[in-house]
């Protein structure tokens, strides 16, 4: 019988792992740096999941109460609660002279004094705050001139 050939083991190449693991701590701390910066620039153009309760809250209520008033009846006490809030779509938007968004979606919202929650689709003009830091709710009004549109402008709670 022949003998196996044998191949005498060569050491494996040295691995450069101090330098390896730096450049990995490097990468990760770019890649965190930009993502903070993308996220919060993101942040604020985006409305908060309270901003949008709160703006369907008082859509609800203003509809409710001018209801109310065409049909001479007595509104609704207490404002209705709102949960679940999709948006399915999103589009920046000129209000008047400040930037808003305009968003359609779906929600859960029910009287206060009924136990039957609904889902609703919903479509909601928001507008920017001078100061870029709160929204408040526009709804459009008509066209006093004929060519550019006009709008109620609601302040929201401070959130």
């Amino acid at each position: 019988m022949e003998a196996p050939l044998m191949h005498p083991m060569l050491p494996a190449p040295p691995t450069p792992l101090p330098l390896l693991a730096a450049l990995r701590r490097v990468v990760a701390l770019l890649l965190s740096v930009v993502l903070s910066f993308t996220l919060s620039a993101c942040g604020g153009a985006q409305p908060s999941q309270k901003v949008l309760l709160s703006a369907l809250a008082l859509q609800i209520d203003l509809t409710q109460r001018s209801i109310a008033e065409a049909l001479q009846l007595n509104p609704a006490d207490g404002l209705p609660q709102v949960s679940r809030v999709r948006v399915e779509s999103q589009q920046a938007i000129p209000i008047g002279s400040s930037k808003g968004l305009h968003l359609t979606g779906r929600f859960d919202w029910r009287l206060p004094s009924d136990p039957i929650r609904v889902d609703s689709a919903f479509d909601l003009y928001l507008q920017r705050g001078e100061r870029g830091q709160s929204w408040r709710l526009a709804r459009p009004s008509g066209s006093s001139d004929g060519s550019t549109q006009d709008w109620i402008i609601d302040p929201l709670p401070i959130a």
